[in-house]
């Protein structure tokens, strides 16, 4: 059995108000640790009026926590919060076996699942930056977690590393950066120069961005029902009813508390959704937490200075929900900031063919009306309006071909 899977964790958070909220970023820590291979024992809830600055949850607590450790057979303790160097220091000497917060649990996730060379890059910048500011006491507590959850990438391999060596990497990994993003903008200049539109499909992670792409794509894109499950960004071309081709580009999903390490190191990448013509905002409609994730993705998005593309919010899952919920809920279904709310389910199909029609409705506000006379030695010019365009309608005449259509400003 891989090692990973036998990796128990007591998990811990600090209640300072809200137990029910508190309560339901557990469960999606639990959903975390069940991505990065390992399990929970038990769930430890302190409530205090804030974290304590030294040991998270309190010097009485953490005492109990060893205890508690050995009584359930935990590897070690899962930090529902990033912790201060301090605190991770003081309950590394405090508890035996690990000590991780959820981001270094993000981190060892996004480490798992990168798979293109952007996304590896992005990744370890990420993780050295974190590990940047611990390295006081950091590799004495690393030295004994042997391998393992929050051990991949850098950690694992520099645990003699100090910070001019990290510097050194980080400014390595950068200028990689630099040069594939200037490949990405060569890509995305093409595609604005072809003049096809691009959808960004953005969300909270696991609502089903991928599984949406594959469905009005047709392509084969990985989807599974876990957190994190797809990382590196995706594009593909769709084909709305009208006939018109459109990109659609799966982005990595949010999630609340993101570390702002991953914002900035995946920023080249989140801008996709920066340039897009239309941004696509997938939410779970089925979860208790749906107001919370809409907050996180509109809060992403402002961090990234997407404001001005017209939105359109897709509800998604529609086939978890009863009668009674789909009638005595259908306000959380409505979007007041998107152009357009719609509740669809990808799995049954339900909704899909009204998205369609409501993404081509979007596009066409933004495009131009032309009604001409093309002769029919401008074939070239014909065929763009037809591959681009929308036809309303045509006529073959004597000086040429009539069309009227809805085209791209560029095609006027």
């Amino acid at each position: 059995m891989n090692q990973d899977m036998t990796e128990r964790y007591v998990l811990v958070a600090v209640n300072t108000g809200d137990m029910q909220k508190t309560e339901r970023s557990l469960e999606e820590l639990a959903e975390l640790l069940a991505t990065a291979g390992g399990s929970w024992a038990i769930k430890v809830i302190q409530s205090l009026p804030k974290p304590n600055p030294a040991t998270y949850v309190g010097l009485g607590k953490a005492k109990e926590l060893e205890a508690l450790m050995e009584e359930v057979g935990a590897s070690g303790i899962l930090c529902d919060d990033e912790l201060t160097p301090a605190q991770h220091r003081n309950l590394s000497n405090l508890v035996p076996g690990k000590v991780l917060d959820r981001t270094m649990l993000i981190l060892d996730i996004f480490a798992q699942h990168a798979r293109t060379r952007e996304g590896k890059i992005q990744v370890e910048m990420a993780q050295l930056k974190f590990l940047k500011t611990r390295l006081t006491g950091q590799w004495a507590g690393l030295s004994r977690l042997g391998g393992g959850i929050g051990t991949r990438g850098p950690g694992e391999t520099k645990l003699e590393t100090d910070r001019r060596v990290i510097r050194q990497r980080i400014s390595k990994l950068t200028a990689d950066l630099k040069a594939l993003k200037t490949v990405r903008d060569t890509t995305r200049k093409r595609r604005q120069t072809s003049m096809v539109p691009v959808c960004a499909i953005v969300g909270y992670t696991n609502a089903g961005k991928s599984s949406l792409l594959n469905r009005l794509t047709g392509a084969d894109v990985l989807a599974e029902d876990k957190l994190f499950a797809t990382l590196d960004p995706t594009t593909r071309v769709g084909r709305l009813p009208g006939g018109q081709e459109i990109l659609f580009t799966d982005t990595v999903g949010f999630i609340h508390k993101l570390p702002p390490q991953l914002i900035d190191a995946f920023h080249s990448t989140l801008e996709e959704a920066l340039y897009a013509d239309l941004i696509l905002i997938l939410a779970d409609a089925s979860s208790p937490d749906l107001a919370l994730h809409l907050e996180t993705v509109y809060q992403t998005l402002r961090d990234l200075g997407i404001k001005n593309q017209p939105v359109i919010t897709v509800f998604n899952k529609a086939d978890l929900l009863s009668e009674e919920e789909r009638q005595g809920q259908a306000f959380l279904f409505r979007d007041a900031a998107a152009r357009e709310s719609l509740l669809i389910s990808v799995r049954t199909g339900e909704g899909v063919e009204a998205l369609c029609s409501t993404l081509e409705r979007v596009l066409k506000e933004a495009r131009v009306y032309l009604e001409t006379t093309i002769p029919y030695a401008d074939a070239a010019r014909l065929a763009r309006i037809h591959r681009y365009g929308e036809i309303q309608a045509e006529e073959y005449r004597e000086d040429g071909v009539f069309i009227q259509a809805y085209v791209p400003p560029q095609l006027r």
